[in-house]
């Protein structure tokens, strides 16, 4: 129960990664405000909650829009006093597609989604978590900010620069006692890495997923739940500036993998 007491939002909390992270949150005692946009994933996130007796409430949120973030942290420090730990987890997976048949919608909606929400969330958090004398800020990067990817040139820029962010934020803010840290995680099971799968071919693409790590599989939403847990938690007290890879050795494989049958 590391988290007993505490206030936790994770925005992008009606699916995939961000509902695995909340349900874990809950398990271990905080209060969770899931924010996201899909107004029927993120009642679904907190009904899990509730039904495992867990407190929980949702704030349709477009982290692209300004007023929309304030709106969230306000209800949260309205309904429960304070806010000690936010998920940025929103995103998009973005247009899988070559750079110059890309439009310039499509980019820019990546960006502002995967990076300008995280600036955003950051903004109107922080202020919070300075009055109270701390807290934790996990971003959610991916391996694509560390390598590139062919298809995939906006999500990549996205993420690349949500690492640097969160870099940038941590030194900015340590001297606040926030601590501030990202996941780079790869490939995961989720609805996101579905739609893709659908783009690029669903058994091709699962089948690459195998590829990718010296396991032979791909992860799971609650595999990276638990990285979060972690650099949330105070066990991670000493931690702050990191990309974390949650990736099944990706990255340490120079984006080769490692398997073969």
């Amino acid at each position: 129960m590391r988290f007993t007491g505490k206030v936790a939002v994770v925005t992008g909390g009606g699916s995939g990664i961000g509902r695995a992270t909340a349900l874990k949150f809950a398990e271990e005692g905080a209060k969770v405000v899931i924010a996201d946009f899909d107004q029927k994933g993120g009642e679904e996130t907190v009904s899990l909650i509730r039904n495992k007796n867990g407190e929980s409430f949702f704030v349709k949120t477009d982290v692209t829009k300004a007023g929309q973030v304030q709106n969230m942290v306000e209800q949260t420090i309205k309904k429960y006093g304070s806010l000690n730990i936010i998920f940025n987890n929103a995103g998009i997976e973005g247009p899988i597609k070559l750079l110059h048949e890309t439009t310039e919608q499509e980019f820019d909606k990546t960006i502002n989604i995967n990076l300008k929400g995280v600036f955003l969330c950051s903004k109107y958090v922080l202020p919070q978590m300075i009055k109270q004398g701390g807290g934790v800020i996990i971003n959610a990067a991916s391996e694509a900010g560390l390598l590139g990817h062919n298809l995939y040139s906006a999500y990549c820029a996205s993420k690349a620069g949500v690492v640097l962010l969160t870099k940038s934020m941590s030194g900015e803010y340590g001297r606040y006692n926030i601590r501030v840290n990202c996941t780079c995680p790869a490939p995961i099971l989720t609805p996101m890495a579905m739609r893709e799968a659908q783009v690029l071919g669903k058994e091709k693409t699962l089948a690459s997923f195998k590829t990718m790590s010296p396991f032979g599989r791909a992860g799971k939403p609650e595999e990276v739940a638990k990285v979060v847990a972690f650099l949330a938690s105070d066990d991670a007290s000493w931690i702050t500036g990191a990309a974390v890879n949650v990736d099944g050795g990706y990255y340490a494989q120079g984006g080769g993998g490692g398997w073969t049958e």
